[in-house]
């Protein structure tokens, strides 16, 4: 293979893996923030409570505890460990490929 080619698939790879580790920060952001009980007329709050719903859209209610805190955790924490688990495993087939 071409040293060109290799280096687009490098970077490729590193896109890959630094969109699944935002797409993460969010989510773990959204759970610290709601954690310490953020204001949620704060803009930051608001933009980034909409991003980790969106994101984790898929995973709402799976988990359905009494404690607020531990729904929050399990049902962001888990799209987060996702997406780093995928987003790294795709970046890292990548770099091999």
């Amino acid at each position: 293979m071409s040293r060109s080619y290799r280096q687009g698939s490098n970077q490729a790879a590193t896109v890959v893996a630094v969109v699944a580790d935002v797409m993460a920060v969010i989510l773990g952001l959204w759970i610290l923030f709601a954690l310490l009980d953020a204001n949620r007329a704060n803009d930051l709050v608001t933009v980034v409570h909409d991003a980790a719903s969106w994101l984790a859209s898929w995973s709402h209610d799976l988990f359905t505890m009494d404690t607020d805190w531990l729904r929050t955790v399990l049902n962001y924490g888990l799209p987060a460990v996702v997406y780093l688990f995928i987003g790294h495993a795709i970046a890292g087939r990548l770099r091999r490929g």
